[in-house]
């Protein structure tokens, strides 16, 4: 008996956009590699991309589930801000002599904010029906103008337990280069990148796998439709804003263990560079589209810019932002080409297209009745 050939189902709007954004970012880091050559040749120089960004890495993904629900917040950057100095201060005068006990009151601390604004913001947003915009905004300049109350000044940490952490260091061997004296010099991962790689495979088992996850695609991609489906669209709009406060606070923390100092400028216009990794990485604003791996590499080939125009002596802070906006600009216009010419295409594709190997349209199967 002939078994039939299984038809190769097409990529979807998320799959196709997150495959185009790896595309990219492979040809302009081999590139890097072929024309500027140095550290690009060595597997640090990728390691060193995701240590510099680990923070910026979380909040992309935290941005990446409100925007796939088709919310948005721009208070991530004021909340790592807010969780870095108020973190450092309480590291200098906390007084507590148990290092390890001193470190985990401390992340708690900074876990505690961000879910506190995550709290406090989900319920205005997902209950009282206030636009997320206004009110993350005003989650913004809160954070901002609490980050200056607690201290005007830089504060630098001075612990000596959590500066062991901050250099602390995973080794590969394996991954490393011979230095010209004959010395094997090991390629070293920060503590914080494993977190933020940790945070994007967890986040894309929780999108992928999860009844939450599902409720927020089908909150994105229609309120109207996700109430239909018996969804309780309040809980599960709130339950993402609680998610993203709680990344922004875990990401503070990171971005302390990377830089072990405040300042009341820390992580500054950190949320237009989540959103635009976001976009690049294939979330669509007006949500139901987005996957969190192509939010991944969203951030890093915005890293990857920046390491290249620092490496290209272009130090004036105008190159980066009109890279970042031209990377930007490029993605948008390359989602609004994909998506239109999709759309047109599974509209005027016949139905005895399904056999060609044409789009069709994918109905859930009913379950058997017994007996059957």
């Amino acid at each position: 008996m002939v078994r039939p050939v299984k038809r190769r189902e097409p990529l979807t709007d998320a799959q196709l956009l997150m495959t185009i954004t790896i595309g990219i970012f492979a040809v302009m880091y081999g590139a890097a590699m072929i024309f500027m050559g140095g550290g690009f040749l060595r597997t640090q120089q990728l390691f060193d991309l995701l240590n510099d960004n680990a923070a910026l890495i979380i909040i992309s993904c935290a941005l990446t589930i409100v925007m796939i629900g088709g919310g948005i917040n721009i208070s991530v950057g004021g909340v790592i801000g807010l969780t870095v100095m108020a973190c450092a201060l309480y590291l200098n005068g906390s007084g507590i002599q148990n290092d390890v006990l001193c470190i985990i009151v401390t992340f708690l601390l900074a876990i505690g904010i961000g879910l506190a604004f995550g709290l406090f913001q989900g319920f205005l947003i997902s209950y009282l029906d206030i636009q997320p915009f206004i009110v993350t905004l005003a989650g913004m300049f809160l954070s901002r103008g609490l980050t200056t109350i607690l201290s005007a000044n830089p504060v630098k940490v001075t612990h000596a337990g959590f500066q062991a952490l901050v250099k602390a260091r995973a080794a590969f061997p394996f991954l490393g280069y011979t230095a010209k004296n004959g010395n094997l010099i090991a390629a070293k991962l920060e503590i914080g990148a494993i977190v933020a790689l940790c945070v994007v495979v967890l986040v894309y088992l929780m999108l992928r796998f999860t009844r939450l996850g599902r409720h927020i695609y089908a909150l994105g991609g229609n309120q109207q439709s996700a109430l239909m489906l018996g969804i309780n669209v309040k809980r599960t709009r709130f339950m993402s804003y609680v998610l993203s406060g709680l990344l922004s606070g875990l990401a503070g923390f990171v971005f302390l263990m990377h830089k072990p100092a405040g300042n009341a400028s820390v992580a500054m216009r950190s949320e237009m560079d989540a959103i635009a990794a976001s976009i690049i990485g294939g979330t669509l604003l007006t949500g139901g589209v987005g996957n969190v791996i192509g939010t991944f590499f969203g951030a890093m080939i915005l890293a990857t810019i920046q390491k290249i125009i620092a490496l290209s002596s272009l130090n004036e802070s105008w190159w980066q932002e009109m890279a970042n906006g031209a990377m930007l600009g490029l993605f948008i216009l390359l989602q609004s080409v994909i998506l239109s010419s999709r759309s047109k295409h599974k509209k005027t594709a016949p139905n005895s297209a399904a056999g060609r190997g044409g789009w069709r349209t994918i109905r859930p199967r009913m379950g058997r009745r017994r007996g059957q």
